[in-house]
């Protein structure tokens, strides 16, 4: 396994504890790197081989962990409709915020089921467009994650359409109209 990222430099002397001097930058490399050091950890318990990548960008840190073609044991790290990943995701998030003290808006993507899923997303957008467009009033999409709704109100809205979020918790989903 190996892990891939871009150097963080800490403040040295007097101010190596004053975390809140750090640039953003550097606090999102920092994310990165202990968001790694504990994936890196999980996956040697569970014996599943696999790189990790991180980037920053957009303001959040994103780690991808990626096998060989042949590699097993990813594809349960992402399960059913991504449920795992979900939480993977905020079990790492909650291993930065122990770590650092901060809050972290990182992404995690397991073996490219991000971008799957987000091709997926902009065609559910323009599913729903077609729709209003043929004359429904509303459509009513699927409960989905907030990352998954931020993107389909993207998609929504670049196609000239209103988009907003209903419901509570896992029952939250995007209501799709023409104004």
């Amino acid at each position: 396994m190996t892990s891939e990222s871009t150097a963080v430099n800490l403040p040295e002397g007097d101010d190596a504890d004053d975390t809140a001097a750090m640039t953003p930058l550097s606090r999102l490399e920092e994310e990165g790197d202990v968001a790694a050091d504990y994936l890196e950890e999980l996956l040697d318990i569970a014996d599943i081989d696999g790189d990790i990548d991180i980037e920053v960008r957009n303001g959040r840190s994103y780690l991808s962990v990626v096998g060989d073609d042949d590699a097993e044991g990813l594809d349960i790290l992402v399960g059913q409709d991504g449920e795992v990943l979900e939480a993977l995701q905020e079990l790492t998030r909650l291993s930065v915020l122990s770590a650092t003290g901060n809050r972290s808006r990182l992404v995690l993507d397991i073996n490219g089921y991000r971008g799957e899923r987000g091709v997926r997303l902009q065609e559910i957008a323009e599913k729903a467009v077609a729709r209003v467009k043929a004359g429904e009033a509303t459509v009513h999409l699927d409960p989905m994650s907030s990352y998954e709704r931020k993107i389909v109100h993207d998609a929504v809205a670049e196609l000239g359409f209103t988009s907003e979020s209903e419901g509570e918790g896992a029952g939250r989903h995007i209501v799709v109209s023409a104004d």
